[in-house]
């Protein structure tokens, strides 16, 4: 089966004197709303979602519940974002106030590094659950293609990336888990009910090559980094090709990754000057011309914010289309930035140079 959006139109192809841009155009004049991506098994994901990343957890359930009554449906969450029991209270309370049943929920989870052997990726699904107040995931996705020594859940969850972070010099531990065990065991899940898809994130195309190779349900989405300063178009063509849908994460770029010291400001998009001609040109913002770009090229996207009127914004990319001149415009802002880089942070933040793209 292909993956499609909901307005499927041809992939155009736009050479200038660097690089092939990819740009699939899905929208005509009208644009839908509830814009959705076909996964290679039919199951259909909303190409617009909220990101759980680093939203404080005392303001975690009344956003979940306020980004519903706007109209989203599809919530990326993760073991290690350490807020799954704030955005189960959200999912509940909008389930029992009558604005949504679960059926018209996509929730995603990632299974974080720590539990990659085979024995302990049921266990760790069940606690993301037990988290979520949820029988199922819509999908779930491992979230780094690094496997770290087991740490129990009572000794401490989430368990980030340090193995012992009260040693005298704390590192990363590697277990040599093979990506194989762990993504049978994931395929488990898919069969005893408890996941409807299974997926990967941050992982290049060589890694999916291999996986694919012995796959028997194969990924239905790849979530990595994906904005204007990083657009992946060989990554992107790959996916397509190998029916495998993309969730862009960081879709604005730097903005997430100030307050944690990974890109200063100035390397802001929203001051960009094409960024700006074009957000005037449709009297939209900076970052509505960044997101629509994103959903547009025929990914989905899942930005986060903490502030409603920010939920309502984000939800307005699906008003207006941008033209091929303006997707252009913008996939050649591309530099290749990428922001979250394991070989870079974990080297500077966690003693351990682990580098995954290189």
């Amino acid at each position: 089966m292909q993956i499609r959006s909901s307005l499927p139109l041809p992939l155009t192809y736009v050479a200038d004197l660097k690089t092939i841009y990819v740009i699939k155009k899905q929208f005509s004049e009208g644009c839908s709303v509830n814009n959705l991506l076909t996964l290679n098994n039919g199951s259909q994901i909303p190409s617009l979602g909220l990101g759980m990343w680093k939203i404080e957890k005392p303001i975690l359930p009344e956003l979940v519940q306020e980004a519903i009554k706007i109209g989203y449906r599809h919530f990326d969450s993760a073991c290690d974002y350490g807020n799954e029991t704030q955005v189960g209270k959200g999912i509940q309370s909008a389930i029992k106030s009558g604005f949504c049943d679960r059926e018209d929920l996509w929730i995603t989870s990632k299974l974080w590094n720590t539990y990659h052997a085979a024995k302990h990726v049921r266990p760790a699904l069940q606690k993301s659950l037990n988290d979520l107040q949820l029988d199922y995931l819509d999908l779930y996705l491992i979230h780094f293609p690094i496997a770290t020594k087991f740490v129990p859940f009572e000794h401490r969850y989430p368990p980030e990336w340090f193995f012992d972070p009260d040693a005298e010099f704390p590192k990363i531990e590697i277990n040599p888990v093979p990506i194989r065990e762990t993504w049978e065991a994931m395929e488990d899940l898919v069969s005893q009910g408890l996941v409807k898809n299974i997926g990967i994130c941050n992982f290049n195309c060589s890694l999916i090559r291999d996986l694919l190779s012995y796959a028997k349900i194969r990924p239905s989405v790849l979530q990595v980094e994906l904005h204007p300063r990083l657009t992946q178009e060989k990554l992107l063509k790959y996916c397509h090709q190998e029916e495998i849908a993309v969730t862009g994460f960081s879709p604005l770029g730097a903005e997430s990754y100030y307050s944690i010291g990974m890109a200063q400001p100035e390397q802001s998009l929203f001051a960009n000057a094409v960024i700006a001609q074009i957000s005037n040109a449709h009297k939209k913002t900076p970052a509505q011309i960044i997101l629509r770009w994103g959903v547009q090229r025929g990914t989905a996207i899942v930005p986060k914010t903490s502030s409603p009127d920010r939920l309502r914004e984000n939800y307005g990319i699906f008003e207006f289309h941008l033209n091929d001149d303006e997707m252009t415009a913008i996939t050649a802002l591309n530099l290749n930035q990428r922001y979250n880089d394991p070989g870079h942070f974990c080297d500077i933040a966690f003693n351990t140079f682990f580098p995954i793209y290189e």
